[in-house]
């Protein structure tokens, strides 16, 4: 059995992603619970392999755990004090914010899988995994934000993208950022040290717009063509758009830019489109993640690397 912790607000695209696959599930507060070997996009965190232990006491429940392993993050459905009294007999947690390309954490959960999950299903019964999709409690990634340069948080995605699933591009590459304004992303890159073509009808910010390896197009990005610009080493998209016009976009610089490094957010208008999500698993080495920082979107790249 796997349990999905639904993100907040999406539980719903959690439930349609479900059916979409044919999955039953039972549903518990946030928690959702199925049987079939899969992980969902639209959840914060998935516990794989979910085993079930019988207690008779707090002490018994937090001495079964701690045979488990050592670091366990506790989501509360039922039992609420019991479940915290079994909680507070476990290894203390730091929930401490991280900073941009710090190393991910590593707990003796196990070297494998350094971070539990459990819930308290009934007054007698554990139900738990020390197998987890997060290296973080819950799956909460908070980073020590930068309060005064970039003009937006929309930076906090690429921040985890590059602290959690991909290491940064080598410096001097060559990147285009499509929908830049106001330049939160064109910063992030900027600061890598690649050499960043940012395009946008909108004006970058200012402080954005002065650093010396930026160089603005005020042009669409659905207008601009591939041949107009030197050879792009890493493409990226936080474009405003329906996923099947980013999708024909990102064809259109993969084939004629021979680009072979993308990073896009996948942004739905109304609920998710699962069937345009599978035409961008169909790409050949494609991932697709929902970010802690991602609102209702999804994180879609390929890469060389």
């Amino acid at each position: 059995m796997h349990i999905s912790l639904a993100i907040h607000n999406l539980a719903y695209e959690l439930e349609r992603e479900l059916n979409y696959r044919n999955i039953a599930f039972k549903k518990h507060d946030r928690l959702y619970f199925f049987d079939a070997d899969y992980r969902p996009l639209f959840a914060q965190v998935t516990w794989l392999h979910c085993k079930t232990l019988p207690i008779i006491s707090i002490k018994d429940g937090i001495k079964q755990l701690r045979a488990l392993g050592k670091n366990w993050a506790l989501f509360s459905i039922n039992c609420h004090r019991r479940s915290q009294l079994i909680q507070d007999g476990l290894a203390k947690i730091k929930k401490d914010r991280i900073a941009f390309l710090a190393h991910p954490p590593k707990r003796p959960m196990g070297a494998k899988h350094p971070m539990g999950g459990w819930t308290l299903y009934d007054k007698n019964t554990i139900i738990c995994s020390q197998e987890t999709t997060s290296r973080y409690p819950l799956g909460i990634c908070e980073f020590i934000e930068n309060k005064t340069i970039p003009p937006s948080r929309a930076y906090l995605k690429l921040w985890e993208f590059f602290t959690l699933h991909h290491r940064p591009p080598t410096p001097g590459m060559r990147a285009i950022d499509m929908g830049a304004s106001p330049g939160g992303w064109s910063w992030v890159l900027s600061a890598l040290e690649l050499k960043v073509t940012a395009v946008d009808k909108a004006p970058l910010d200012k402080k954005i717009a002065k650093l010396p390896n930026i160089t603005f197009l005020k042009e669409s990005a659905f207008a601009l063509s591939p041949d107009t610009l030197p050879a792009i080493d890493w493409f990226f998209s936080d474009i405003i758009c329906y996923p099947t016009r980013l999708l024909n976009l990102i064809q259109t610089w993969k084939h004629k830019g021979n680009i072979k490094n993308f990073m896009c957010t996948i942004k739905f208008q109304g609920e998710a489109d699962f069937t345009a999500i599978d035409q961008f698993l169909a790409i050949p080495n494609s991932k697709i993640v929902h970010l802690f920082h991602n609102k209702h979107e999804l994180t879609w790249w390929i890469s060389e690397d």
